[in-house]
């Protein structure tokens, strides 16, 4: 995932959240923009919760490429790094990137922030169905992803000097390129609509769905024009594109998230 020395593309690190939160009309789920996330995160409600796994499944999404326009998009669960200033996030998944020729190449990753992506052996194609979870034990991160598919999966145990466990997530993103001067997200590939399933997170021993009453649950909209918001170790940009998560089914635990080019945007 380094295409330049001094250049890396980054998963994610810290959300950028809009200036102020809005109660959606289903339940309690509140609703906030983003400059690189799209999809939904649950936090501590009214007792302090630390979480421990994450897990959920999805559909790996077919590219609409094109020529001379490179975008990247990435979906993943992970714990941590919502908080505002959150320093660190661990994370799996899998990614579809368009070159410069237009060709989409697609393939899965962890990453445990402020470290450096890491990708896995394992081949996923579009249309495979995908299964990830992260849990930590102490400074014990264990991710895994599975191609259910193929019948083939990838588990890494790691160690990390202080997990975040303030959050879990299930996300939809635009990637950013790091360089010495700073970071911004990478136009977001056109994946189409992504259906998040079996999304389920382990907190203080309890574990729920994402709609869930013992925590508070976000939706997260990514929303080019939030580039001012954007926090943590990455700069502002503004993405040509759009991801904008649907409401959370019946039992809480299954969302989409469609990809939407701005009106009047260029590559």
């Amino acid at each position: 995932m380094r295409p330049g020395a001094a250049l890396t593309i980054a998963v994610a690190a810290a959300l950028a959240i809009g200036a102020g939160t809005a109660r959606a009309a289903r339940g309690d789920i509140v609703s906030q923009t983003s400059s690189n996330w799209a999809g939904y995160a649950v936090t501590s409600s009214a007792t302090p919760t630390t979480f421990t796994s994450v897990s959920g499944s999805w559909t790996q999404p077919t590219a609409t490429c094109t020529a001379g326009s490179p975008a990247y998009s990435a979906f993943w669960v992970g714990l941590g790094g919502f908080s505002d200033g959150a320093q660190a996030l661990e994370q799996t998944g899998t990614e579809v990137d368009c070159a410069v020729d237009g060709s989409a190449t697609y393939s899965a990753w962890y990453e445990l922030v402020p470290a450096a992506p890491v990708k896995l052996k394992l081949a996923v194609q579009p249309g495979d169905s995908i299964s990830a979870g992260v849990s930590v034990s102490g400074r014990t991160v264990t991710v895994r992803v599975t191609d259910v598919t193929r019948r083939r999966a990838v588990t890494k145990k790691l160690k990390m000097t202080a997990p975040d466990l303030t959050s879990a997530e299930w996300i939809a993103e635009a990637p950013s390129a790091c360089s010495n001067f700073g970071c911004r997200p990478l136009p977001l590939t056109n994946f189409g609509t992504i259906s998040f399933t079996g999304a389920s997170a382990t907190g203080n021993g309890h574990t729920g769905a994402i709609g869930d009453a013992a925590w508070t649950a976000t939706a997260v909209t990514l929303q080019g024009n939030a580039g001012s918001f954007f926090r943590g170790r990455f700069a502002s940009a503004s993405p040509v594109a759009d991801a904008v998560p649907a409401a959370l089914s019946s039992d809480g635990s299954s969302f989409s998230v469609a990809w939407q080019e701005q009106e009047g945007a260029t590559r």
